[in-house]
């Protein structure tokens, strides 16, 4: 199969495709031909996979080190679970860090809503944020 073969098989975009391929982790014939590249069954295999495990937070080199282990019919079970559950406390801890934001913005959002505008000055640029402190943001809640 050719690139936008496989890209309509799979609908993602011949992109997404050559990016996979540029990056080392589908290795398609050239057709001698037409210098095309030829993607086989395993290649379709590996994108699937790729696709299913970026979704789930793997990166790329997570990816190669997954295919290092089972290109040479290693199992990479116990890899894999231990790259899902560094994912996952990263996750959380962005998310934690994003709840925190959150909350800092509803404050600051509460209070400038009742504050008047002013024009800069030689020492202010914006008084909203600049007399924001994080004692108001929890305050507020």
């Amino acid at each position: 199969m050719q690139v936008n073969e496989v890209a309509k098989l799979l609908s993602i975009t011949s992109d997404t495709v050559r990016f996979y391929t540029r990056a080392g982790l589908l290795t398609p014939q050239v057709n001698p031909d037409n210098g095309y590249k030829d993607f086989s069954p395993s290649d379709i295999n590996r994108l699937k996979f790729i696709l299913a495990a970026r979704s789930l937070g793997f990166s790329i080199d997570d990816v190669r080190e997954i295919f290092a282990r089972t290109d040479h019919q290693h199992s990479a079970c116990g890899l894999v679970r231990d790259i899902i559950n560094q994912r996952l406390e990263e996750t959380e801890a962005r998310f934690r860090d994003m709840v925190a934001l959150r909350n800092r913005m509803i404050a600051a959002a509460k209070i400038w809503n009742e504050m008047e505008d002013q024009c800069p000055t030689n020492e202010s640029i914006c008084h909203l944020i600049e007399t924001f402190t994080e004692d108001e943001a929890h305050e507020q809640h």
